[in-house]
């Protein structure tokens, strides 16, 4: 459902991020919008069979502008070189955990949990895990998860412990956290791949205990 021609589509629009070259090849761009939305629509689809939270999302209201706010940014190519889609049981918009799917060429990947929170979720994630903190560790070392994803995502930390919490916590090295992610490198000839929608199904599967687990702080 996703095909060469939007790779290719993304690889000339990063060597061309300029709004003559953009709107002189809009059918290019609006071929593979509707690409990625029937992509987000079968997605849902599928993997909503295993997540009824899923099931009821509008696709177009899943998946990403292609155009950049550069009001606060250095970088002023008006255009994004990517396409994506986040299923979520709140929604793109809303805070909770989800799914991302980033099509990128050479960088594409699968994602899911909850990037950045703002404060609020932030302290209510740290909580969860403070409270749960052998059921959060036995979802994340598990050994298919592991296998798959690795571990969660470090790069976002804190040097010390956050405010409210002791240096002695068994959960200190996860509550420093500032995302509470998984990724997963996806190559280009799997994104065109027939079987695709079901690889994408799967990580979603494999990865839903972590996004479950996260969301239950919203409860």
């Amino acid at each position: 459902m996703l095909s060469n021609d939007t790779l290719q589509f993304l690889k000339k629009l990063k060597k061309n991020n300029h709004k003559i070259w953009f709107e002189a090849n809009k059918k290019g761009y609006e071929n593979a919008q509707a690409e990625i939305r029937l992509f987000a629509e079968e997605w849902i689809k599928q993997y909503g069979k295993k997540d009824p939270t899923i099931a009821h999302l509008d696709p177009k209201k899943c998946i990403f502008r292609i155009y950049r706010d550069v009001r606060f940014s250095k970088n002023k190519s008006p255009y994004k070189n990517n396409l994506g889609a986040y299923l979520s049981k709140g929604g793109k918009d809303i805070k909770t955990a989800g799914f991302y799917l980033h099509i990128e060429p050479g960088n594409c990947m699968f994602g899911a949990g909850n990037y950045m929170p703002d404060s609020e979720v932030l302290s209510k994630i740290r909580q969860e895990i403070d409270y749960n903190f052998k059921d959060f560790e036995k979802i994340i070392t598990q050994k298919k998860f592991k296998s798959i994803f690795g571990g969660l995502d470090t790069e976002l930390k804190l040097k010390r412990a956050p405010k409210g919490y002791e240096e002695e916590n068994p959960a200190l090295e996860l509550l420093k956290l500032k995302s509470f992610t998984v990724f997963r490198k996806i190559d280009d000839s799997e994104i065109i791949a027939p079987q695709f929608i079901q690889t994408v199904t799967n990580l979603c599967i494999a990865s839903k205990p972590l996004v479950d687990f996260l969301n239950t702080a919203f409860e």
